[in-house]
């Protein structure tokens, strides 16, 4: 055993009794990063209109401060924008992360001195979880490829800004640099598909031990890898063995990676978001990620099905369930006040407290009432696969109201990497487990107002030819898994 092996796992242990800490002491530990909130805000510009110094409990924050999301907390963030200092935090952001997905263009989320390093530890504290349950450490020996954004940042108002994987770039520790992949020259270029071709050559003779990134974004570079070696990735990286990943499940990603790799490899699952970092997966063996709850955020918690009533109920950490469906609310050390960052989570455990993101509060199907969510579409697509030769790529789902004959129905597009043998009884399987997954769903087909669905297949490569068509190829950009309307559907419906 290596020195850095030895090292990383003295580390872990450190680190594993510290998170031991706080998660033992889930309320307390909110409570007290809430009390840090209001105190370190109270002169700011929101702190005053909000009158935070007249805040003591959570009850008065509900009262005074409601529920928003980029839109309705636009006028504060194009203030901090234009370079103005004390608006949502004190002074001014270090970065600002720009994403995408609003009606009115791009999102300029503020990342400040004080948020910033939480993103750093809750990446490095996952793999040191995964070093202390395991014992495993021999990995830090080798490569390690992070497929991201361009570290290119710009600059508005003396404020850089860029894609928050490309901010993380530049926090990479010391001690990882000798071991990162692809240089930095490679992580500068813009286009995805050029992006992968150059990080195949660069990384093809390489000892890669840990690849991390979005599951269909990996996949295409597993793709390539194989292509050019006529050989499984495990084959070409005998030493792989720790897949890293956020943003999807990759339960339905996970047959088609066995099969690519050539072998099982354990995982670790992140929950990353440019408003910060919420959960990791601290353990092989139970289901979720640990909420961090010791990072500079306070959770509050709204029933999904309640979320669109007037004035629902907010649940702090003490309060919520299992199994329950919950739109996730956050205030942060970046200044973002009961923020709604749009996914949803259920909790697993709640001792200690663990999640896993069962979707987003505006992608879902309900066009005649059954709220399906992407959960139940993605743990129905896989018990139907088990038992069954199937390999699939990546699907979405939307509905079908105004068919040209029969009842509606629900439309599944999936491209196959290997079809069923019977696509019609496929379907039929995926049709029984999401009525065991929505009883709404269920009494719908009972009461014959929706049919069985209906898999549409979509041709090789044509979801990535889908997100190209809207500028969102590569990167952190996520495909939706359903959606209430027929957009993505109308796309595969024109070819």
């Amino acid at each position: 055993m290596s020195v850095k092996s030895i090292g990383a796992k003295i580390f872990a242990n450190i680190i594993h009794h510290k998170t031991q800490k706080w998660a033992k002491n889930p309320v307390e530990t909110q409570q007290k990063v809430f009390q840090q909130l209001i105190e370190q805000a109270k002169h700011t510009q929101f702190g005053k209109d909000h009158k935070f110094d007249s805040i003591n409990t959570f009850e008065d924050f509900s009262n005074q401060v409601p529920v928003r999301d980029y839109e309705a907390l636009r006028n504060y963030i194009d203030r901090v924008v234009a370079g103005e200092a004390d608006i949502l935090w004190k002074g001014k952001p270090l970065y600002f992360a720009k994403t995408s997905g609003t009606t009115s263009g791009a999102k300029y989320i503020p990342l400040t001195k004080e948020s910033m390093p939480f993103h750093i530890e809750a990446a490095r504290n996952a793999i040191l979880s995964y070093i202390h349950e395991t014992g495993n450490a021999d990995f830090v020996n080798g490569k390690m490829i992070f497929l991201q954004g361009s570290p290119i940042l710009e600059e508005k108002n003396g404020i850089k800004l860029g894609r928050l994987s490309g901010i993380v770039a530049h926090f990479v520790p010391k001690y990882l640099q000798k071991n990162r992949l692809p240089s930095w020259e490679t992580n500068c270029i813009e286009d995805w598909e050029s992006k992968v071709n150059a990080v195949v050559e660069e990384t093809f003779n390489q000892n890669m031990a840990i690849i991390s990134g979005i599951p269909s974004w990996v996949q295409m570079y597993f793709e390539k890898l194989q292509q050019k070696a006529q050989k499984p990735v495990g084959e070409i990286f005998k030493n792989f063995n720790l897949f890293i990943y956020g943003g999807v499940n990759y339960e339905p990603y996970r047959a088609k990676f066995e099969n690519l790799i050539g072998r099982k490899v354990d995982s670790i699952e992140l929950f990353p978001a440019s408003e910060g970092f919420f959960a990791y997966q601290d353990s092989q063996k139970e289901k979720g990620m640990l909420l961090l709850l010791n990072s500079g955020i306070f959770y509050e918690f709204i029933k999904a099905d309640e979320f669109f009533t007037k004035n629902p109920k907010r649940y702090t950490i003490g309060e919520v369930e299992l199994g329950v469906n919950y739109a996730l609310i956050i205030s942060t050390n970046a200044g973002l006040w009961a923020y709604n960052i749009g996914d949803t989570v259920q909790f697993t455990s709640l001792k200690p407290y663990r999640v896993i993101v069962s979707g987003r509060i505006k992608h879902f199907i309900s066009a005649f009432g059954e709220h399906v969510i992407g959960k139940e579409v993605e743990s129905a697509l896989k018990e139907a696969m088990e038992g069954i030769n199937v390999t699939i790529n990546e699907f979405t789902v939307a509905p079908q109201i105004t068919p040209t004959e029969g009842l509606p129905y629900h439309e599944w597009f999936i491209e196959f990497e290997k079809e069923p043998e019977d696509l019609e009884a496929f379907a039929l399987k995926i049709d029984q487990a999401m009525r065991k997954q929505n009883v709404y769903y269920d009494d719908l087909i009972v009461g014959h107002v929706l049919r069985t669905l209906i898999i549409t297949k979509v041709s090789k490569n044509g979801f990535q030819e889908y997100m190209k068509s809207i500028g969102k190829l590569g990167g952190q950009n996520k495909l939706p898994r359903l959606s209430n309307d027929r957009k993505i559907a109308d796309f595969f419906n024109r070819k």
